[in-house]
């Protein structure tokens, strides 16, 4: 029976004279600049998760009775249970609710049902006595949003390291689902900087650090962790307490934390399938611990285990619920990652809004598979042509061509192709039996990024193999290099003659790529390519970057893609103030973006103070739009910068960031100068946002360079099918179909 199995955190309505409010403990809601008003609505309301993504049966509820009845009146029932007895009076910035943690929810769809009781008169409130709400409960192990599970999967639980455990692991998986037992524990921080288990309850240890809170307070340095699983990833939570504290829930909140929850997501992509992955992003953060943030990650957040922003969009639902139903709602909870880490934020806030208030990415992308998978396949097939038709480009003009500002990131890039190569990246432990082979098993697992995204593109019903939004038809390779002279039209016609595309099975073929139709109108429908116009509108943006473009060895983080983002943004909104781009020189933090790196904390620091400032500007302007209150809110700090010079010396310059030409002359374009990629060098619009260009037909009276009669024929025959109108919006370009999808 339901009533048998739900239950409560917390203390029941008592049946006596109503507690005063000064006893009575807090919401475990956020706080809310300028909220409070009184209302004589009564409303129901799912405070862990949207109503309609509640997991694992377990929802923490909110009640706000009507401010002229007595919450002594007000009854609950959920799934026709009556459960008022679930629920506690709370004091919610001087007004009554309350609020009480559920389990047991059954799956599917069911009504949290409020009303009032015969003592109130409806006609004294003028208003009706009850209000309802659907939730929707989903299995704790998923999905929710991201359609069938993957399969294969490997559990890895039995892998995975403790945080200050000292080698000890979760244990092994309980389930097929790679569920496993929770830890609680404490750890403590020593004077060298060491994390390790606290070794008794009721003491601290005389080497324990101490850490100075943003409220200034002294507390030592003592951490709750908790490790679990939820959506068949191992998920993490860290936060200052101490065992003599009271034990955390909705609402007795650690007193060392700040309210703000840093969700760090982890890069990578190329290998991550089919595995719950043996690490998340790390959530022992001294830096972010010490000044009270709590810290949370998981291992399906970590695209080297999980490159499929779907999934990892889902999983940050399922471990900030959990996270909720043990610490209450944050005032906030903002997005840290790079590289990979980045493109889970950018699409995680754009497609899903409500789980991130606001990011702070670095070394960013718009996301993998139509910002980094076309540089990185163009990149193998420059490399391909280079080596099959040895002679006709120098390095020169091979890197003119690129657009790469080494000739080395041609190589560096084309290796990282194999995110379309199905049998490429796959983990050695993964059963071979279940992975794909095009004679032997054909309807295998494919480890590559399409078919990550399987239950959004489809499967072409011919072939059985995903549809694939890959497109290189009518693309003018070294349409710029020819018309700056590089190279020469014979050059150019050879090149494009001869490029090829890559085949089903990512191998470099004669034939150019044609992408699938219905895969790419897929890809924008769903914001699989970032849109920019979903709840990313609405966030601040703080895009922080090393300088990589002139890494000795080449490197895959080129400046270009912080600009492509900031198109997308401008092109979906008609504004990009929302984002502000920091650059600075790799050597001013060698080990990259974390949190000791002193830009990188200040720009997390100044980020909470911009989400902050933005709550307190919609308070006082309700009928304000989100980007009014970000201007109204952003830190002088938060500014387009660089910083020029390799020490912590270096000279800050103050000024939009513009890539070339446009920056031409300007000191932080001259420092870090925005190089681009082989299908931009083609004519290709700086926001990477066409899959499969339009295509028109080859004009040589029309074209920017001049073809004799000759070369014009040899011109129609190489691009039969047409040239890219970059003009024109792409083959199947179409608008974001709305956030909260579902597969």
């Amino acid at each position: 029976m339901l009533a048998a199995v739900l239950a409560v955190s917390g203390t029941a309505l008592s049946s006596g004279p109503p507690a005063t409010a000064g006893a009575l403990p807090p919401s475990a809601a956020p706080f809310e600049p300028g909220a409070g008003a009184a209302s004589e609505e009564l409303s129901v309301s799912v405070l862990s998760s949207r109503p309609d993504a509640v997991m694992g049966g377990s929802a923490l509820v909110r009640v706000e009775p009507p401010a002229s009845a007595d919450p002594e009146s007000v009854r609950l029932s959920a799934a026709g249970t009556d459960v008022t007895d679930r629920l506690r009076t709370v004091d919610s910035g001087g007004s009554l609710a309350l609020e009480g943690l559920l389990t047991g929810l059954p799956e599917g769809e069911s009504e949290l049902e409020a009303h009032l009781d015969e003592r109130v008169s409806v006609a004294a409130l003028g208003r009706e006595r009850s209000a309802s709400l659907t939730v929707v409960n989903h299995p704790a192990q998923g999905p929710v949003v991201s359609g069938s599970h993957q399969e294969p999967f490997l559990c890895d639980t039995d892998d995975f390291e403790l945080s200050g455990g000292e080698g000890r692991t979760l244990g092994p998986a309980l389930d097929e689902d790679c569920s496993a037992r929770t830890d609680v524990r404490h750890v403590y921080r020593d004077t060298d900087g060491q994390w390790s288990p606290l070794p008794d309850p009721e003491s601290v240890p005389s080497d324990a650090d101490t850490a100075t809170t943003a409220a200034g307070a002294r507390v030592p340095f003592v951490v709750r962790v908790e490790t679990g699983t939820a959506n068949r990833s191992v998920y993490e939570t860290a936060v200052l307490h101490t065992p003599e504290d009271e034990e955390p829930d909705p609402w007795t909140p650690p007193p060392s934390w700040n309210g703000r929850l840093v969700y760090k997501f982890g890069g990578g992509c190329a290998g991550g399938w089919y595995v719950q992955g043996k690490r998340s992003a790390g959530v022992l953060d001294g830096p972010m611990l010490e000044r009270g943030y709590a810290v949370a990650s998981s291992s399906l957040n970590v695209f080297a285990n999980n490159c499929n922003d779907l999934l990892a969009a889902e999983t940050v639902s399922a471990v900030h619920e959990r996270f909720v139903e043990s610490m209450g709602v944050p005032h906030s909870t903002l997005g840290w990652g790079a590289s990979g880490g980045a493109y889970q934020a950018h699409q995680t806030a754009d497609n899903y809004p409500g789980l991130l208030d606001g990011i702070v990415v670095s070394q960013a992308f718009p996301d993998v598979g139509f910002s980094v998978v076309p540089a990185v396949t163009d990149a193998l097939l420059l490399r391909e042509y280079a080596r099959s038709h040895e002679g006709e480009l120098d390095r020169v003009e091979q890197q003119a061509v690129s657009g790469f500002l080494r000739h080395e990131s041609i190589e560096r890039l084309a290796r990282e192709a194999g995110r379309v190569d199905p049998r490429g990246r796959c983990r050695e432990d993964l059963p071979e039996e279940e992975l794909y082979h095009p004679e032997d098993n054909p309807g295998g697992a494919r480890c590559e990024v399409f078919a990550a995204v399987e239950n959004v593109y489809g499967t072409d019903p011919e072939t059985g193999l995903p549809r694939r939004p890959l497109d290189n038809v009518g693309v003018q390779y070294g349409l710029h290099t020819l018309m700056e002279g590089v190279i020469d039209v014979d050059q150019f016609l050879h090149l494009n003659e001869h490029i090829g595309g890559l085949d089903a099975d990512g191998a470099v073929s004669d034939e150019r790529s044609v992408a699938d139709p219905e895969g790419t109108e897929a890809a924008y429908r769903s914001g699989r390519l970032l849109n920019g116009g979903g709840g990313l509108a609405d966030i601040p943006v703080v895009d922080h970057r090393f300088y990589q473009d002139d890494e000795p060895e080449g490197d895959l983080h080129m400046r270009y893609h912080s600009f492509s983002v900031r198109e997308r943004l401008e092109q979906a909104n008609g504004t990009a103030d929302n984002h502000v781009m920091l650059a600075e020189h790799r050597d001013r933090s060698p080990k990259g973006f974390v949190s000791t790196s002193p830009l990188a904390m200040r720009s997390l620091e100044e980020l909470d103070d911009w989400v902050s400032g933005m709550q307190e500007q919609q308070a006082l302007n309700p009928g304000w739009e989100p980007i009014d209150a970000m201007r109204a809110s952003r830190p002088a700090f938060l500014q387009d910068s660089c910083w020029i010079g390799t020490d912590e010396d270096a000279e800050r310059v103050v000024g939009e960031q513009l890539p070339l030409p446009a920056g031409q002359g300007d000191r932080c374009a001259d420092a870090f100068p925005v190089h681009t990629s082989p299908r931009i060098e083609a004519g290709g619009p700086l926001a990477s946002d066409v899959v499969a260009c339009t295509l028109e037909p080859f004009d040589a009276a029309r074209h920017p360079v001049e073809f004799t009669e000759e070369q014009a024929e040899r011109a129609e025959e190489v691009f039969s099918e047409g040239v890219c109108d970059w003009d024109s919006p792409g083959r199947g370009q179409q608008g974001l179909d709305g956030t909260w999808q579902r597969f």
